[in-house]
């Protein structure tokens, strides 16, 4: 297997190169201007690592893989293009009015208990840029209003006279019948062809999300719109380098489905978050393989701090409706948990409660934190780290990027010392404390949400400072058990090599399985069925004109069911994707009781409410080759063997004393598997830090892993 995968994160742009049986982990500064010169810089430290030309590579790898931010960035950002919206008459204020609480979207828990003073987000469409076309369709798709294709063609010049640079598509009921959307797009090509103006892009709604729910389908539209061009020029930029350097193979980006497909088949809306998700991806993945049972993905990086949860080996949680920036969209995404906390993270003196508040602003990697001597001027995590000790200065990033501690003292001194009234060292002492705090407090509310206690997870930490403050992290939780993963600067690269390709299609209706009412069964078989076959032939569809064999193609049926009018759904997996006989539909109605009585208690299950289905989805994949990680769990207590002589010492200042510790340094190539180090201590590598705390115990394994272990914790 040849294969690259790339995470382009906030700061730092990822490199993961497997190149046969070689893993070549690299890293380097984003390029924000031109994602192009971050990924070959990447690319370039690991052709010096193999010895052969950045061509030879890119000509020999199997396949590209991008997971990216950009369009995170571009939403918070508001650097979009003038949208114009075409909706169906006498719905023009559905995007404006939000559902009357747009402004609450999301907002933090602090903004959310202060409602009345909530702002709304600034609009992606300008209500004056929103017209009504004549035209109504009822909720089973059957015609109310046929299309008024002169109102139309009337209001798409009006649209283009004020600016609009995009057109996004909504009406009512399309994603039932799309056919008024499919015509107002074939119009929109009459009256602008290519040759006039290059055409207006078009962004139909049922193609980008396939569930009812009139606001969120129209507000997901409109972000897949508003990103179009952003992500549009940038990954045409950067299969343009590929190409440039004897790439010849389509460029394949990740999608927040947990899956990938080409650039070609990929909407805006697909690429947020498609980086941390990568991470969660490649935690299933391990936790499965290795058998670690329930873990919490935990990925620190240079801007924030993600969160997922993998409980017991591969079951994933989703959100089908998540917060976007402040805008709820439908679209099946892989659930995280983003915070504001990563090494760039700005520290800065909370004046209310008169001590120290970190992020969730980001020094980012331009001008980067204080110490990268390049012009910051704000105290971050990384600055804070730099002065207790735990970096060094002149081996950070495998020495790429030379610390100067100077700058970091004086950042931190200008910023807090005098407000706290503390020195330097005692201030770097609380922005560890806080940032470590802030972290367990997004783990703890994310697993106690859920009904876990974080008690019986294994932490993963991960990304460039994840091993680094992991420690800090699980003294807040009372988590006894911490793996580093292998390759754990770049994990989330890594699940990006490991992901499938995969395109999930889905569609909204009103199905009663059971009628509490008459004690009817559905019996309706054939319509179920070419709903389902309908959605898979779409997949198949997508994958196969991605030069994909058809008898690879893999399909999994999920439904979402509830209680009668309940507003909570269920989604339940059915292995047999055909209705044949009653027994079918009465297995499906089993097993949703089943799965609804573990997640919200047996006996809490209502079927004299009925039941229904509100939402079939289809996931058509394909599997692809992987990295394996079977054998990493830590060897026997009585096995372990003790470390070689540290590399050098370094003093260093840990929380619960303001006096420096002289503290050994190893360098993680010298310290074979197998090997226990006591804290406290620390292993640097080229790409992180491994921090081993008072209390822990350092246990390297296979693949380069390292378990973290409290010394009171048979293990």
């Amino acid at each position: 297997m040849k294969r690259i995968s790339v995470d382009i994160g906030g700061t730092f742009t990822d490199c993961f190169l497997v190149w046969d049986n070689k893993y070549i982990e690299t890293k380097a500064l984003t390029t924000h201007q031109n994602l192009a010169l971050g990924f070959n810089e990447a690319i370039e430290k690991a052709y010096h690592e193999l010895n052969i030309t950045m061509e030879d590579i890119l000509s020999e790898v199997d396949s590209v893989r991008y997971a990216t931010t950009l369009g995170t960035n571009a939403l918070i950002e508001h650097n979009g293009p003038r949208i114009g919206m075409l909706v169906t008459a006498g719905f023009e204020s559905t995007v404006v009015l939000s559902r009357g609480r747009g402004y609450g979207e999301g907002l933090d828990i602090l903004g959310k208990n202060n409602m009345p003073d909530a702002q709304r987000p600034a609009p992606l469409v300008l209500p004056h840029m929103i017209e009504g076309v004549r035209e109504r369709l009822d909720f089973e798709g059957k015609l109310v209003m046929p299309l008024d294709e002169n109102d139309v063609r009337h209001k798409i010049r009006k649209l283009a006279d004020k600016g609009a640079q995009i057109i996004v598509i909504c009406f009512v009921n399309s994603v039932v019948n799309p056919e008024h959307e499919k015509r107002v797009e074939q119009i929109l090509l009459e009256e602008y062809p290519s040759h006039l103006l290059g055409a207006i892009p078009v962004i139909l709604s049922h193609r980008v999300a396939g569930r009812k729910g009139e606001y969120v389908r129209a507000s997901s539209a409109i972000v897949d719109g508003y990103l179009h061009s952003t992500m549009y020029y940038a990954m045409t930029q950067l299969e343009q380098n590929l190409r440039a350097h004897s790439y010849a193979k389509p460029m394949l980006v990740i999608h927040n489905s947990g899956g990938m497909a080409q650039l070609n088949s990929t909407d805006a809306l697909q690429t947020i978050h498609s980086g941390p998700v990568s991470g969660i991806s490649a935690a299933e993945h391990l936790a499965k393989e290795a058998d670690l049972g329930s873990v919490v993905a935990t990925d620190m990086g240079g801007t924030s701090y993600d969160i997922g949860i993998v409980v017991e080996g591969g079951i994933k949680h989703y959100d089908f409706n998540p917060v976007i920036d402040r805008w709820l969209v439908s679209v099946p995404m892989v659930h995280l948990v983003t915070l504001g906390a990563g090494g760039g993270s700005i520290a800065s003196y909370d004046r209310m409660y008169e001590t120290v508040a970190v992020g969730p602003k980001s020094a980012g990697s331009d001008p980067g934190p204080a110490c990268y001597d390049r012009g910051g001027m704000n105290p971050t995590v990384t600055d804070a780290d730099l002065v207790l000790g735990y970096l060094d200065p002149e081996n950070y990033a495998g020495g790429d990027i030379p610390l100067n501690p100077k700058r970091s003292t004086f950042a931190i001194e200008e910023a807090l010392c005098d407000d706290l009234d503390v020195e330097t060292v005692e201030a770097a002492l609380m922005i560890k404390e806080k940032v470590d705090s802030n972290m367990a407090n997004g783990v703890n509310t994310e697993l106690r949400a859920r009904g876990y206690d974080p008690e019986d997870f294994t932490m993963l930490a991960y990304g460039g400072n994840g091993p680094l403050h992991c420690c800090g992290i699980a003294n807040h939780l009372n988590i006894n058990k911490i793996l580093a993963t292998p390759m754990s600067s770049v994990f989330s690269a890594v699940g990006a090599g490991n992901m499938h390709q995969m395109h999930i299609h889905e569609t909204s209706l009103y199905l009663v399985l059971y009628d509490s009412n008459s004690r009817h069964v559905f019996d309706n078989y054939s319509r179920f069925n070419g709903l389902v076959a309908d959605l898979s032939e779409r997949g198949k569809a997508d994958l196969l004109r991605q030069g994909v064999a058809a008898d690879d193609i893999l399909h999994s049926l999920e439904l979402d069911m509830r209680y009668g009018n309940q507003l909570v759904q269920t989604t339940v997996v059915i292995p047999k994707h055909t209705l044949e006989s009653a027994i079918d539909v009465l297995n499906i109605l089993d097993q949703f009781s089943t799965d609804y009585g573990k997640r919200f208690g047996e006996g809490s299950q209502a079927p004299e409410a009925g039941i229904r289905i509100n939402t079939i989805r289809v996931a058509s994949y394909i599997e692809h080759e992987t990295v394996h990680f079977k054998h990493i769990k830590p060897v026997a207590e009585d096995k372990r063997q003790k470390p070689p002589k540290p590399a050098v010492t370094r003093a260093c200042v840990f929380p619960g004393s303001s006096k420096p510790v002289e503290t050994p340094v190893w360098n993680k190539n010298d310290i074979p598997a197998g090997t226990e180090i006591a804290g406290p201590g620390i292993v640097a590598s080229e790409v992180t830090t491994y921090l081993i705390e008072k209390g822990w115990k350092y246990v390297s394994a296979e693949q380069g892993a390292v378990w973290f272990l409290r010394e009171d914790t048979k293990n």
